[in-house]
């Protein structure tokens, strides 16, 4: 939910499946999207001549500073997950709520490392599904205000 939110504020409609369906022929509805995911695919299990293509690919439809971003975003996400995985953190309970049609929608619930992660119960799962429509205009709401300029 809070991931399709920032998709909304930014002005497009995200399909999060490419994360996890068919690579880079994934069409995510993310200006570049094959191009990140390639990239991305490419960093976590490609070879050195797949990653350098991915690298080129970037900068060709981006620019040098984007794949930077992008790199950085890559490298930070295989850090966090390392860790999570490693130590058996579980998903915190807000999170696990709050993202639960998304990790549904995308098929992470299927991934070992979710087993760290208790099951919502049926009151959990409704709470969610009451705070689900409040939390994105609440996230718009908090988006535009962080973003404003200083007055």
């Amino acid at each position: 939910m809070l991931l399709r939110v920032s998709g909304e504020i930014s002005g497009e409609t995200p399909d999060l499946s490419a994360v996890t369906d068919g690579g880079a022929s994934a069409q995510s509805g993310i200006a570049h999207g094959e191009v990140l995911v390639a990239f991305a695919e490419a960093a976590v299990a490609g070879t050195g001549e797949d990653l350098a293509r991915a690298r080129s690919a970037v900068v060709d439809a981006m620019g040098p500073d984007a794949m930077v971003d992008a790199a950085a975003i890559i490298g930070n996400f295989q850090r966090m997950v390392r860790i999570a995985d490693s130590t058996g953190i579980p998903l915190d309970a807000p999170l696990a709520r709050l993202s639960a049609d998304v990790r549904a929608d995308i098929g992470i619930d299927t991934f070992g490392s979710a087993r760290n992660t208790p099951q919502s119960g049926p009151l959990t799962r409704a709470f969610a599904r009451l705070a689900g429509p409040i939390m994105g205009p609440m996230a718009r709401l908090l988006t535009r205000r962080i973003m404003r300029p200083p007055s």
